[in-house]
């Protein structure tokens, strides 16, 4: 056919039972990698809360509300990655992979949530004075504190970009500011030990403002997943691999979006309308597997193959109607 070619692609893998294993393997190892953190970051808090009891220090008791949460938000992400498993069907057409985005605006509640009671909590402590006791005991539980989180922040962060979830590295970098705040409430102790009284409500506040601004970052990571936001810099290396392959005279569009910790790609490309169906599906295969080669973490690209004189047409046309619209 010489005036016009409509072809569609599906998965980019050879074997599309290879993608769906790559994937599967993908969300097991976050699967993993949450239950070993949350077990981690739960000793950590129970630790601390332990000491909170016996201290006395407001300072203490901010970060271990916040180290329970920032644990239970592997929760969520542990049931986003289980239904992010489950296979496209006829509602669900995209499959399940949206809940990540989902467990995501949890993770902002939860951090939300803790902000607020640390707040609270101190400036009542503020208003109330009470004297924080064992001293060097809430030194230990702020340096426990700092070491627990920040071993869960480089597991988390490293499996996160392993898999290419950016809510387990987002959740990573939310442990390591977790870590800074226990080491605050260390910070705290020395000053109570050398006579400052009032230190133990004042780190507890600026634990929670430190809380807040962790919740300003989550926050736009969350609204650019659900506004399917990427790295322009990712859609321009798309094109300019598109576009290079033998036969492609012009990449026309180039859609990509996050599906959970898995990209997505819509790509239009033109050729030469001398092409036949067979010769432009070929050409679009090649597409398909250059640009799978050339990006990372991408599971699906749909190839969409147009007549160049058809693009040229339907560009003049577009240009008459807006000179006709203009007079």
């Amino acid at each position: 056919m010489r005036h016009g070619l409509s072809e569609f692609f599906g998965m980019h893998s050879h074997d599309h039972a290879e993608s769906i294993d790559k994937a599967l393997e993908s969300s097991e190892v976050g699967i993993r990698a949450l239950k070993i953190s949350f077990s981690v970051l739960m000793v950590t808090a129970v630790i601390q809360a332990v000491i909170v009891w016996f201290t006395g220090s407001v300072a203490l008791l901010a970060d271990t509300v916040h180290n329970f949460s920032d644990a239970l938000t592997a929760v969520p992400l542990f049931i986003a990655f289980k239904l992010g498993r489950r296979a496209a069907n006829r509602r669900y057409t995209y499959g399940y992979k949206r809940a990540e985005d989902l467990a995501g605006l949890f993770v902002v509640l939860m951090i939300l949530l803790s902000a607020i009671l640390a707040i609270w909590e101190s400036v009542e402590r503020l208003l109330n004075p009470h004297e924080v006791q064992y001293i060097g005991v809430l030194f230990t539980a702020g340096v426990v504190g700092f070491l627990g989180n920040e071993l869960v922040a480089l597991y988390r962060i490293r499996i996160g970009r392993q898999i290419g979830s950016a809510a387990l590295v987002a959740d990573g970098y939310h442990a390591r500011v977790d870590g800074l705040t226990s080491l605050a409430v260390a910070a705290g102790a020395v000053f109570i030990w050398m006579g400052f009284g009032m230190a133990d409500p004042i780190v507890g506040i600026a634990v929670g403002i430190l809380i807040l601004r962790v919740l300003w970052s989550a926050l736009k990571e969350i609204y650019g997943r659900i506004m399917d936001a990427v790295d322009p810099q990712l859609v321009d290396r798309i094109e300019h691999t598109a576009g290079s392959v033998f036969g492609v005279t012009g990449v026309t569009r180039c859609q990509v979006r996050w599906m959970g910790h898995r990209l997505h790609a819509d790509i239009a490309i033109s050729v030469e309308g001398s092409m036949s169906v067979a010769e432009g599906h070929t050409v679009g295969e090649q597409v398909k597997q250059s640009v799978c080669r050339d990006v990372r973490f991408l599971e699906t690209v749909v190839v969409h193959v147009d007549s160049a004189d058809l693009v040229e047409c339907s560009t003049m046309a577009g240009e008459r109607e807006l000179v006709g619209a203009g007079h």
